[in-house]
C-alpha cells in the first residue's frame, strides 16, 4: 500500500511539473500586462451568461448519465448531479485521476448503484463525447478556411481531424460488434485468462464483471429509443458548451461564427486530454491559443481568451464541489479511502437491479 501511495505521489508530482512546463511554454513570450488588460476589458455580462450555460450543462450531463445507467440500474437525478459536479471538480483539481471520483461518489449517495456500473457508464459517456467532438471537428474542417495561411500546418490539422473521425467510426463499429458478441467473447477470455496463475482470481472476476456490465451499458447503441435519447442529450450538451465558448470569444470582441468556434473548441478539447492537474492546465491553454493563431488573433489576446475559456469551462464545477462539501453531501475522508485506481469496484455498496 505504501508503495502504491508513493507511486501515485510521484505520478502527481510529475504531472504537476509537466503542467508547469506547459504553462511556462505557453507564456514565455507574452506581454502579461497586455494580457491582463485584455482580460479586464472583456464583457462581464457575456462571461456570466457563459458560466450559467456551463452550469446548466452539468444538469444535461446528469440527465444523460441517468439514461446511460438505465440498462443497469435506475438512479436519482439529484444524486447524479451531485456526483457529476463533484467528479468534474476533482478532475479540475487533480487531473484525470479525478475520473475515479465520480464512479465512487454516486454509489456513496445511492447504494443501488455499484461502482462498477457507474464506472462503465462513464466510459460509455466518454465514448459519446469523443465521437461528438471528432464529428464536429472533422465535419467543420470541410468548409473551415483559416484566416492566416499556414498551408502545411493546416493540411496536417485536417489530416488529424479526419483521422480522428475514422478512428471514431471504427471504434463505434467495434463497440456494436462487442455488444452483440460479448457473451461469446467474455467466455473465451475467461477460459483462456483463467489459465494464467499469476492473475488473482478476484481480479479476474472483477474484470469479467466489468466486461459484462459494459455489454449491458452498450445496449443504448442497439436500442433505437435509448440511442435517440442519449444522442439527444449529447447534442444538447455540446451545443451548450459551444455556445458558452462562442460567448466568451464574443466577450473579447472576436468576430467569430459557428465554424471558427467549433475549430477552436476542437483544439481546446484535444488539449484537455492531457492529464495534468488544474483541468489540463498548460496543455489546454497552449492548444487553445494555437487554434486562435489560425484565426489571425494576436498572441496576447489569444492567451487572454484561452485563460478565461479554461476558467469558464472547468471552474464552475469547483464551486459546486466546495458547496456540496460544506453542506455535508460529501465525506472527504471516506472518499479518500475509496477512490483509487486499485480499488475493488465490486465492493458491497449495493446490487445492480
Amino acid at each position: 500500500m505504501n508503495a502504491q501511495r508513493f507511486r501515485k505521489y510521484i505520478e502527481f508530482v510529475a504531472l504537476c511539473l509537466l503542467a508547469t512546463a506547459l504553462l511556462w511554454w505557453f507564456g514565455r513570450n507574452l506581454d502579461w500586462r497586455e494580457v491582463g488588460h485584455r482580460v479586464s476589458s472583456a464583457n462581464p455580462y457575456l462571461l456570466i451568461v457563459a458560466v450559467a450555460i456551463i452550469c446548466l450543462a452539468y444538469g444535461v450531463r446528469a440527465f444523460r448519465w441517468g439514461a446511460l445507467l438505465k440498462p443497469l440500474v435506475p438512479a436519482r437525478l439529484s444524486d447524479l448531479f451531485v456526483a457529476t459536479t463533484i467528479g468534474f471538480s476533482a478532475v479540475f483539481l487533480i487531473g484525470r485521476a479525478g475520473e475515479f471520483v465520480r464512479p465512487v461518489v454516486l454509489p456513496m449517495r445511492d447504494p443501488r448503484v455499484r461502482p462498477s456500473a457507474s464506472l462503465v457508464t462513464i466510459l460509455v459517456e466518454r465514448i459519446y463525447d469523443m465521437m461528438a467532438v471528432a464529428l464536429m471537428f472533422a465535419l467543420n474542417l470541410i468548409w473551415f478556411q483559416p484566416v492566416v495561411t499556414h498551408e502545411i500546418s493546416f493540411s496536417r490539422v485536417r489530416m488529424v481531424g479526419f483521422g480522428m473521425l475514422a478512428v471514431t467510426i471504427l471504434g463505434l463499429i467495434f463497440l456494436v460488434w462487442y455488444r452483440k458478441k460479448s457473451a461469446w467473447l467474455i467466455e473465451i477470455l475467461e477460459r483462456r485468462v483463467s489459465r494464467w496463475r499469476f492473475i488473482p482470481k478476484r481480479l479476474l472476476k472483477l474484470a469479467m464483471r466489468l466486461l459484462e456490465q459494459l455489454s449491458q451499458a452498450l445496449r443504448v447503441l442497439v436500442n433505437a429509443r435509448e440511442l435517440a435519447e442519449t444522442i439527444g442529450w449529447t447534442v444538447l450538451l455540446w451545443f451548450g458548451v459551444a455556445l458558452a465558448n462562442f460567448l466568451v470569444m464574443r466577450a473579447f470582441g472576436l468576430h467569430v461564427g459557428v465554424s471558427e468556434t467549433l475549430f477552436v473548441l476542437g483544439w481546446s478539447l484535444v488539449g484537455s486530454l492531457v492529464p495534468t492537474p488544474g483541468g489540463a492546465a498548460g496543455a489546454f491553454h497552449a492548444a487553445t491559443a494555437a487554434g486562435f493563431l489560425f484565426l489571425g488573433v494576436e498572441k496576447e489576446l489569444a492567451a487572454a481568451v484561452s485563460i478565461i475559456l479554461h476558467l469558464v469551462d472547468f471552474g464552475p464545477a469547483v464551486l459546486f464541489g466546495v458547496f456540496y462539501a460544506i453542506r455535508g453531501d460529501l465525506s472527504i475522508s471516506r472518499l479518500r479511502t475509496l477512490v483509487s485506481p486499485e480499488k475493488d469496484f465490486e465492493s458491497p455498496v449495493g446490487e445492480v437491479q
